[in-house]
């Protein structure tokens, strides 16, 4: 089965909250992405809502069930108890934990799961008693993946960030890939789901399918906005989809 793509639209949020208006629409783009074929919407309501504001939590939701119900809701953050307030209130199909300051531009770590796992345990369970599906942002470190699959998860999401950053580097590349798939390896081994994203364009994403050939889901919003104002939405959310292998 193809990776299956969720758009993230922090980008969008970002460039409507530019000015006082309500263009352009993170809903309705949200709906064009899905249309052309996306899985699912991501997002990620920091506290300051400098991107996602929290009054697009509830169109957003009305929105898949609506009119995608066969598609999902993933919504990302740092597990404050007001982010976790959010999750129980507009339920979405996946939460992702990751380890955010609130002032971080973006997510460029993933947890460290034999010193946080203390911390993460209560909130796991409190999350999978609910029924939601949890996702741990993850490092690229096979050694790490026993500690996350003891907290009870059912995925990790990799973070992609080093592997998209070379770029203009082949060989450099091929070292990071190859450290992503081992660990997407000994994840998998021990029955995790395996997600990914940070970074993650058109050209990078095949080899990256290619070398994780389980891999569940891949959360893009940068590079899939940039592309976005060159070959629409729509177009755009289908070169990716094709990218993943669908």
């Amino acid at each position: 089965m193809p990776a299956r793509l969720s758009v993230n639209l922090n980008a969008v949020a970002m460039l409507r909250n530019r000015r006082d208006l309500p263009w352009p629409s993170v809903t309705g783009l949200g709906r064009v992405a899905l249309e052309a074929g996306a899985h699912g919407l991501t997002v990620h309501p920091r506290p300051d809502q400098r991107h996602i504001r929290f009054s697009d939590l509830p169109e957003l939701r009305a929105l898949l069930d609506d009119s995608f119900p066969d598609r999902e809701f993933n919504m990302e953050g740092y597990p404050t108890e007001a982010f976790l307030a959010l999750v129980e209130e507009h339920q979405p199909e996946q939460v992702t934990l990751v380890p955010d300051e609130p002032a971080q531009a973006t997510s460029d770590h993933g947890w460290n799961f034999a010193e946080q796992g203390a911390f993460l345990a209560p909130i796991v369970a409190r999350l999978k008693k609910k029924g939601f599906r949890v996702s741990l942002f993850a490092d690229p470190d096979p050694a790490q993946m026993a500690a996350a699959q003891a907290l009870g998860i059912d995925r990790v999401e990799l973070y992609t960030g080093p592997y998209g950053a070379c770029h203009d580097d082949s060989g450099k590349a091929s070292i990071e890939l190859e450290s992503l798939g081992k660990t997407a390896d000994a994840a998998i081994a021990l029955g995790l789901g395996v997600n990914a994203g940070h970074d993650l364009t058109v050209a990078n994403l095949p080899a990256l399918a290619r070398r994780i050939p389980a891999l569940a889901e891949v959360s893009i919003g940068h590079g899939l906005t940039a592309d976005a104002l060159e070959h629409g939405m729509a177009q755009t959310v289908r070169r990716f989809v094709a990218a993943c292998g669908g």
